[in-house]
């Protein structure tokens, strides 16, 4: 699963999931991508399932890009523990994504097979999404 190999701060805070993504909302890399359509968190366990269902539907066919990376930590504390003490250790690290955020983008693969892989994938995660193609909206 993907998480950063250091990072400045253990712990962060939650932060707000207001407004729209202005950067990585575009085809760049592929002919079909996976974008947001609402603001979420997407944990690096969803981030790698929706990784593997697009990879077994399209094969050995085609490239697959990963547009987002999760770089903040979700702290966590024990159950059962009594308040204070600090706040809790590094549990799991999530991508925040907001609404416009290209997720996923595949080329090299027919329109059928694009269609079918990145479905698959947008039942893995928490946010509502839409498959955009290059020059078309679906």
């Amino acid at each position: 699963m993907l998480s950063p190999k250091r990072v400045k701060y253990r712990r962060c805070q939650k932060g707000r999931m207001r407004g729209k993504a202005y950067r990585g909302c575009d085809l760049n890399f592929g002919d079909f991508g996976l974008q947001a359509t609402e603001c979420g968190r997407i944990s690096s366990k969803q981030i790698e399932a929706s990784r593997v269902a697009i990879a077994r539907h399209a094969k050995k066919t085609g490239k697959m890009f990963i547009r987002i990376f999760p770089d903040k930590p979700v702290s966590k504390k024990p159950a059962e523990t009594r308040m204070g003490g600090g706040k809790g250790a590094p549990e799991y690290w999530v991508s925040v994504i907001r609404p416009g955020r290209m997720l996923f983008e595949i080329e090299g693969v027919t329109r059928e097979v694009a269609l079918q892989a990145l479905t698959l994938a947008s039942h893995k995660l928490p946010v509502k999404t839409k498959i955009v193609e290059r020059g078309v909206t679906l």
